[in-house]
């Protein structure tokens, strides 16, 4: 077992004493770090001329006394930081006073009253123990920053009523959550692990770190090697990637600041600090990818990446991360901060780089990946195609789905959670039951539904056992593309998806390419939805309407919840669907049918009682009783319309041709678009193979392919 030095001064964690010397500095002169001191300092002042209130726990999220609670423990650790830099005593006795409330009432609870029935993790200031840890790894910090300035009797009051209590009720007390590789693991070891550093409990730090029984079996270390593939990307997407990195980041620095032997963040290949950058890359206009159980207003600016953009940019020193501090707008008071602070003073900031990449999913990075593929071709572009695993509990029901991005908004959307988050009048700010039967569903997502059943029948225990193959991922000059596999969402049905975000040079735009192959030992009813963000501006295809009455398009897996608002079938070509986006853009997806796909429009609400889902629009692609079906569409960015000068530029689709065709490993898309032609090749050869460089022909022309993806302008004349 290492020990650290128990006998050391407080502070000792985030914050040592090293950092509050050159914190102090750093307020007394004119800076962006001074700037936020004493802007916190302003917020504290108003805060604490308010009487302390530590209610008796009663409501769940989102309600009064949680609420309450929350804004206790921010507003603890705030003065606390305060104290720290201002040597106020007001600010510690504020504190003092503040944990002495706790301390006398934390005895007198049980169980919270709001706890879920089935729960194994209830709390008791809290309705769940994961809020718990959160008040935990808040609260021991302040206490950190002011035990110097408490007498021993209040230090055996705190410490023994309190602070002691809540660690061990949060690991002793609750070992299945404490030892899980889970988020709410994460927390649970933090804030013990903590305490242990603060509290001179070795001990708990150990078991902080490898599990109850010190196994290795759960605990800190093995959440770092399971919950992050060797990329940094976290297995239950980046919404969560962004709550669970607080804790890690959190008790990561404190144990360098104390066993600093440990070298944490070398830990698998320096994994944590990959991970920071990647939750930067999985964001887009600031905002985090909703993929899974996701709430769609989070992104780079949450407290969470604040605290681990200050730690990586003072690890590495990369001034891009100085560019994502710029935008977060957020100085944190903190040595890392400081080191954030100064450097943007001196104009050290340069441009942070989005990337095209694949992030292996899985502890190894072999159980798929989430691509995301981007392009500043007339615009910012980003596709996210989603061949990665289940992601535990908040995963969705997704294989193979896929989301675009351009000029700032969500063009191609997935739903993300159903939920309103800490709002009380919503199902106390929990998940609605509408997550569980309409967004986590596979018709609330851009893939194929096998005869209007989710994928896995909707058993996250059996979606958490299976995941996806990338067969490929490749970014050139022409673009990305990538290829993923499932043969077990559907029983003898495969599933292959091909995606591409294609460079047009000449046209200075992009276009998405889309080819879904399935392929089943019987017949089935095949629906290929997508979900688009705006107005619906027209279709090439006669289209009946329902304008008198309407009805849910199913019975379950999300089908209840869809109103069948009109219907098509489109002869065999080319079938179009244009839509206008918030941003001004026209976009047109223009598949190639043979005049046996339905078109079904739907709209999302239906057997909603209470109104909680969100009223947007989507069409289903339709093929019925069939072994085998490619579904291929490009979709095409086009056109503006500027309402506040009142023109209108583009705004029919300049696709006019559409081809496809299939030679050897090689797949040949043909499009022509504002009267060029283009020949999109895509090398799907075995990835195991020693060279995937392939020769062949089209119309009598032969063409080399060095690579996955290759775009060639070409004349039939």
């Amino acid at each position: 077992m290492l020990a650290f030095n128990a006998q050391a001064a407080h502070p000792n964690l985030v914050i040592t004493q090293s950092d509050v010397t050159n914190m102090r500095q750093a307020i007394e002169k004119e800076g962006s770090f001074s700037d936020a001191y004493h802007a916190l300092k302003t917020q504290v002042d108003e805060q604490i001329k308010q009487p302390i209130t530590v209610p008796v726990p009663k409501d769940g999220g989102g309600g009064y006394t949680h609420e309450r609670h929350k804004k206790n423990y921010q507003l603890m650790y705030n003065a606390g930081i305060i104290y720290q830099l201002s040597q106020d005593e007001k600010y510690a006795d504020y504190v003092r006073d503040m944990l002495l409330a706790y301390a006398n009432l934390y005895p007198t609870l049980g169980l919270h009253p709001k706890r879920k029935v089935k729960s194994q993790n209830p709390g008791k200031l809290f309705w769940q123990s994961l809020n718990e840890a959160m008040w935990l790894v808040y609260t021991i910090q302040a206490y950190d920053f002011v035990h110097d300035a408490l007498t021993p009797s209040q230090i055996d009051t705190i410490e023994g009523n309190l602070l002691k209590p809540v660690a061990l009720f949060l690991s002793e007390g609750q070992p299945s959550t404490f030892n899980k590789v889970h988020n709410h693991g994460t927390w649970a070891t933090t804030g013990v692990g903590m305490a242990g550093y603060v509290l001179n409990e070795p001990e708990w730090v150990e078991k902080a770190l490898y599990d109850l029984d010190k196994s290795g079996k759960g605990g800190f270390l093995k959440q770092l090697d399971k919950l992050f593939s060797p990329q940094g990307y976290y297995n239950e997407g980046p919404y969560y990637h962004r709550f669970a990195l607080l804790p890690f980041v959190t008790f990561a620095r404190a144990i360098e600041n104390n066993d600093p032997q440990r070298h944490i963040f070398a830990h698998r290949d320096g994994v944590l600090l990959k991970a920071i950058d990647t939750a930067i890359q999985l964001s887009y206009n600031g905002l985090f990818f909703p993929i899974n159980d996701s709430i769609k207003s989070k992104g780079i600016d949450t407290i969470e990446l604040v605290h681990g953009v200050a730690v990586a940019y003072a690890l590495t020193l990369n001034p891009e991360y100085l560019d994502i501090a710029q935008q977060q707008h957020q100085i944190v008071l903190t040595g890392d901060g400081l080191k954030v602070a100064q450097a943007l003073d001196e104009g050290l900031a340069k441009p942070y780089v989005y990337r095209s990449v694949a992030f292996g999913d899985g502890s190894d990075g072999k159980d798929g990946a989430l691509v995301v593929m981007r392009s500043s071709m007339g615009g910012d572009q980003a596709l996210v195609f989603k061949p990665a695993a289940q992601g535990l509990g908040h995963g969705h029901f997704d294989k193979l789905t896929w989301q675009y991005y351009d000029h700032g908004q969500e063009i191609v959307s997935d739903y993300g959670a159903a939920r309103f988050l800490n709002v009380e009048a919503k199902y106390g700010g929990r998940y609605l039951p509408e997550n569980d039967s309409y967004a986590k569903q596979t018709v609330a997502h851009n893939t194929v539904v096998v005869d209007e059943t989710s994928h896995f029948n909707g058993d996250v225990k059996i979606g958490n056992q299976y995941a996806p193959t990338l067969n490929f991922f490749e970014s050139s000059d022409f673009g990305s593309v990538a290829s993923g596999q499932i043969d077990t969402a559907y029983k003898d049905v495969m599933l292959a998806r091909t995606v591409a975000l294609v460079n047009l040079p000449e046209l200075e735009t992009t276009v998405a390419l889309d080819i879904f192959d399935v392929n089943a030992d019987s017949p089935h009813q095949l629906d290929l939805p997508l979900h688009y963000k705006g107005q619906l501006i027209e279709t090439n295809f006669d289209l009946r309407a329902y304008t008198d009455q309407i009805s849910a398009l199913g019975k379950q897996f999300g089908y209840q919840h869809l109103w069948l608002k009109g219907k098509a079938t489109p002869e065999k070509g080319l079938a179009k669907v244009s839509w206008l986006n918030e941003n001004g853009r026209f976009y047109t997806q223009t598949s190639l049918v043979k005049g046996d796909e339905a078109f079904l429009f739907t709209q999302i609400g239906a057997n909603d009682p209470n109104f909680n889902l969100r009223n947007e629009n989507g069409f289903i692609r339709r093929v019925s009783d069939t072994k085998a079906h490619t579904f291929i569409s490009v979709l095409e960015p086009h056109g503006e319309y500027n309402p506040s000068k009142e023109y209108t530029l583009d705004a029919t689709s300049k696709v006019t041709d559409l081809a496809y065709s299939k030679e050897g490993n090689v797949s040949l898309t043909k499009l022509t678009i504002a009267d060029k032609q283009y020949l999109i090749a895509i090398n799907h050869a075995d990835p195991s193979a020693a060279s995937i460089k392939t020769t062949f022909n089209y119309n009598n022309q032969d063409f080399a392919l060095d690579g996955r993806l290759a775009v060639y302008a070409i004349d039939n004349h």
